[in-house]
């Protein structure tokens, strides 16, 4: 009985062990997922990696930056007065590349952020182009600003490069400085499409489409002065619909106005900049010749506005004056409509020399440049800016920069191209390895016909304050007059560690016009209807520092 009860206990046994693996057995068996590790790719320099699951290759870097910047005003009318200035900026970059039978095919993406603080550091030039929002509090419009912006995002296959990128027409884009005062092109964002076909040893040819919207430089338009004379024209000009400029179709025995038009001097998009480059690169250094042609057009006469009869010849009715009368009168002069296109160029050397005999990592930038109707390409305004027809050279200035691309000749109807050219340089020299400077200056004019200009004081009666006033104070008008700047600087920077620099840049500018002397605009005190004040020369300098980080 003993070994019988032992017998079943152990079978017993047996099976309540058995059981459990028996079903176990029945069960599907969970295969663990293979896991892709992160591979670094060697084929496109250092710091790209696989994405896992693909053969595209992807770096990620980005930027972190701090600046301050002090210069002098002694003017504290028009928001001028800021002496301090500051910004914050960062940047992220996506260089995402892939080997294809046809080559490598490249996606890059670079994303900027900037709060940004002070009349000179905040950027009327980038509000304008809405690449910036500034504060709308009392104290803050127009020196509190930040901006979110797509800097980068463009596409490059067999030659094809597609998107948001630099202007092919570039060569010296401020490599070598902290502020990026010297005048030349350098419009780093712009949308395009290009095709660039390399050839020979080194050599390579660009053809470029780009976007007429970030190379235009308003025409000068003058300000109504009368209310009634342009409907729903007013004050300053509208820039956002019109910019009424006049054309005189008629004047007096004494050559003063008695008819006169008004056309739209707002540029429309209507075709593409065409850009070409020819680029030699080789290891002492690249030298690059580039052109672009644009066009520079005006509208027709505005709707219900035409003609206004001021002081009416002998004979002649006061009123207006209908716009198919106007149009026959510009018609006889050769102008078939008030609607016209004319056609800017600009064409531009640069060489580009490394001079490691001297130290490792020296370099030499020369570069010049010379256009018509085409300011931007020429970078005459860039320390100034861009996308207005007359700034001050800096806050505070006793006088404006003329910095049209055209304007409309009063007396004929026509557009008339402003000209313009620059010239820059700029070394860097490595003191040692950690310690660097930059040496670099340029000098820039732009001139516009004299007739056109003295034209303008024909129709001042009209058309207000800023046109040219008859008489002695035509002399010292700032409005079209031919212009300089001259623009030289130095800088420091320590570079304790790789990526990392530490820097401080001093800069002068000096502007004036090219003869004669031009009004104060910060002292308005009048003497007998004349200016008291004038100024032939307007002499400041810019001091700022940096903090940056790149990875």
């Amino acid at each position: 009985m003993g070994q019988l009860t032992k017998k079943l206990l152990s079978g017993t046994a047996l099976l309540v062990v058995a059981a459990p693996a028996a079903r176990a057995a029945d069960l599907p068996v969970k295969t663990a997922v293979p896991i892709e590790y992160v591979r670094v790719c060697s084929a496109y320099g250092a710091g790209f990696f696989y994405i896992p699951g693909t053969d595209t290759c992807l770096r990620v870097s980005g930027r972190a930056r701090f600046e301050a910047g002090y210069i002098p005003v002694q003017n504290r009318s028009n928001s001028s007065g800021d002496l301090s200035q500051y910004r914050g900026l960062m940047r992220m970059n996506f260089d995402a590349r892939t080997q294809t039978g046809y080559g490598t095919l490249r996606a890059f993406l670079r994303l900027e952020a900037a709060s940004r603080t002070g009349v000179f550091m905040t950027s009327g030039t980038q509000q304008r182009i809405a690449n910036a929002f500034p504060a709308t509090g009392q104290d803050q419009f127009g020196r509190v600003q930040n901006f979110l912006v797509t800097e980068k995002a463009f596409v490059q296959f067999a030659g094809l490069t597609a998107g948001r990128a630099s202007s092919f027409f570039d060569f010296y884009a401020h490599d070598y400085e902290l502020i990026g005062s010297t005048a030349g092109s350098d419009v780093p964002s712009t949308n395009l499409l290009a095709y660039t076909h390399k050839f020979g040893e080194n050599w390579s040819a660009t053809l470029s489409m780009e976007d007429p919207n970030f190379r235009k430089n308003p025409f000068y338009a003058s300000s109504i002065g009368l209310t009634g004379t342009v409907p729903g024209q007013s004050g300053l000009n509208n820039v956002f619909i019109t910019a009424p400029t006049p054309v005189i179709l008629g004047t007096n025995a004494d050559g003063t106005a008695n008819t006169v038009a008004f056309v739209d001097a707002v540029q429309r998009s209507r075709m593409p900049d065409f850009v070409g480059a020819l680029r030699y690169d080789a290891p002492w250094g690249s030298v690059q010749l580039s052109a672009a042609v644009k066009d520079v057009n005006i509208g027709g006469f505005i709707a219900n506005s035409a003609v206004s009869t001021l002081t009416p010849a002998p004979g002649a009715a006061a009123g207006p004056v209908s716009a198919g009368t106007a149009a026959a009168l510009l018609a006889a002069r050769g102008v078939a409509s008030g609607a016209q296109t004319e056609y800017g160029w600009a064409v531009q050397g640069g060489l580009k020399l490394n001079m490691p005999w001297i130290a490792p990592g020296d370099g030499l930038y020369l570069q010049g440049a010379y256009g018509e109707g085409a300011l931007i390409y020429t970078g005459f305004s860039y320390f100034t800016g861009t996308y207005a027809s007359q700034l001050g050279p800096v806050q505070g200035a006793p006088f404006v920069h003329a910095l049209a691309d055209a304007v409309v000749n009063p007396l004929s109807g026509r557009i008339d191209l402003s000209r313009s050219f620059t010239a820059t340089a700029s070394f860097l020299h490595y003191w040692a390895p950690e310690w660097r400077s930059a040496f670099f200056g340029s000098y820039g004019e732009v001139s516009f016909s004299r007739g056109t200009r003295e034209a303008f004081s024909l129709v001042s009666g009209l058309v207000g304050a800023s046109a040219p006033p008859i008489g002695a104070a035509f002399a010292v008008s700032p409005i079209l007059r031919d212009n300089y700047q001259i623009i030289a600087g130095t800088s420091l920077i320590w570079s304790p560690v790789k990526d990392l620099d530490i820097g401080i840049e001093g800069t002068y500018i000096g502007t004036g016009p090219l003869s004669g002397r031009v009004t104060d605009s910060t002292r308005p005190v009048t003497v007998g209807g004349l200016p008291a004040f004038t100024e032939k020369r307007y002499d400041t300098t810019q001091i700022r520092m940096r903090v940056q980080r790149d990875f």
